[in-house]
């Protein structure tokens, strides 16, 4: 890399860098105000608050990184342009794609983050996630630390207790579990506490009652107990193996999956749409470059203003996430969503670096082709006939009026 180059690199990567890190910061302190409840509904501990919202940071840069390029892309260029830096070097004869160059670097680096992050690390942050919330409905007592309130613990389980006890003792308690609306289940029991025996948790309940009520029957059963044991695994999942969803799995488990699994017959669209979600994503790192560096790549004056070409800039990556986001939804339904997946970016390339190609690029071949013409011509004799027509020069004047046009 040159001087030049690596001027251009150096302040592209540090406005990358505060972007990222600022869309970022302010994303995960939003999300992290929604979980405030581990704390304080659920006794949670602040390290586990914290674990917890720092797992879905690979997901947050999954998204915020192609943005965070494109925006310290516009910056660099229009500081650049600014600065006049950019006229100075297209007056010097700095050829576009030297000025592209760093940008590209720097999108290449990018788009390896991106892809590691979707290949790998994402999918393992929603599995250590996943398996976390199972453990901690597995790990009842954590869940009710605040006497007197009622707590639910899962859909249809509602837990209370009136004060805690010596030794770890919770008094004055009562559990009702609704998940079958046919058969609701109350227990009142004067204390309890957790037990553990073979690896196993239980909640031990003593001195109790337990009224069942079937409600399709219209009866109702009530019975005294001295001593009450509680399987807590059965919160941990259903009493059945847990079931990742689609991208809380490896990409190699969605690459070789088991289509005679239920969930996985049942969502078989899903598997493929996040499957191919995951090598998609880096794509729009290159989607980005392409259109910013058309839209603000070509040097401009004072006079001319670059405010409607960085709003075009905005409003075509606002279509173009738009369209990616539609078609991921498309791919859950069949192959053309698969296909258009991979169209949306790749088609944003070429549209963009074709256009950057015609106006920034394209008068120069025209200058060139024509002083290629025109020495032609004078070797062959041909410019005595044509009254001495220099090509080189028509292409110039011409070039002059496309670029103020």
């Amino acid at each position: 890399m040159q001087i030049l180059e690596r001027y251009i690199f150096r302040t592209a990567v540090s406005a990358f860098l505060l972007c990222l890190c600022a869309l970022t910061g302010v994303i995960w302190i939003s999300s992290a105000l929604k979980e405030l409840d581990l704390i304080t509904g659920k006794g949670q501990s602040v390290l586990l608050f914290l674990y917890i919202t720092l797992l879905s940071i690979p997901a947050l840069i999954m998204i915020i990184a192609p943005l965070a390029l494109f925006i310290a892309i516009v910056y660099t260029l229009n500081k650049l342009n600014g600065d006049s830096e950019l006229i100075v070097m297209s007056a010097a004869g700095v050829p576009p794609r030297k000025i592209l160059r760093p940008f590209l670097t720097l999108t290449i680096v990018t788009a390896l983050i991106v892809g590691a992050i979707t290949v790998k690390i994402m999918p393992e942050s929603f599995r250590s996630l996943r398996d976390l919330v199972v453990k901690m409905r597995a790990d009842l007592i954590t869940q009710f630390v605040q006497e007197g309130k009622f707590v639910t613990l899962d859909a249809g389980i509602t837990f209370h207790y009136k004060e805690k006890g010596p030794n770890g003792i919770l008094l004055g308690i009562m559990f009702q579990d609704r998940r079958n609306a046919n058969m609701v289940t109350t227990y009142l029991a004067e204390r309890g506490r957790m037990v553990e025996s073979g690896g196993m948790q239980y909640f031990l309940l003593e001195k109790g009652s337990l009224q069942r009520q079937d409600r399709a029957r219209k009866e109702s059963a009530l019975v005294y107990f001295e001593r009450y044991a509680f399987d807590m695994d059965q919160f941990g999942g259903d009493n059945e193996k847990v079931v990742y969803k689609p991208r809380e799995r490896t990409t190699w488990e969605l690459m070789t999956l088991d289509t005679e699994e239920f969930y996985v017959k049942w969502q078989i669209g899903r598997f493929r749409a996040e499957l191919h979600e995951r090598f998609v994503q880096p794509l729009y790192a290159f989607a980005m470059l392409a259109i910013a560096f058309a839209a603000l790549g070509s040097a401009r004056t004072t006079r001319q203003g670059r405010g409607a070409a960085m709003a075009a800039a905005g409003i075509a990556v606002l279509a173009l996430r738009i369209a990616g986001f539609w078609a991921s939804s498309l791919g859950a339904r069949g192959t053309f969503g698969i296909l258009m997946m991979y169209v949306v970016p790749i088609a944003a390339v070429c549209v963009a670096g074709t256009y950057s190609w015609w106006t920034q690029d394209r008068p120069r071949f025209l200058v060139r082709a024509a002083s290629g013409l025109s020495a032609l011509a004078r070797r062959t004799g041909l410019s005595q006939r044509w009254n001495a027509i220099d090509l080189s020069g028509l292409a110039a004047q011409l070039t002059m009026r496309l670029r103020r046009s």
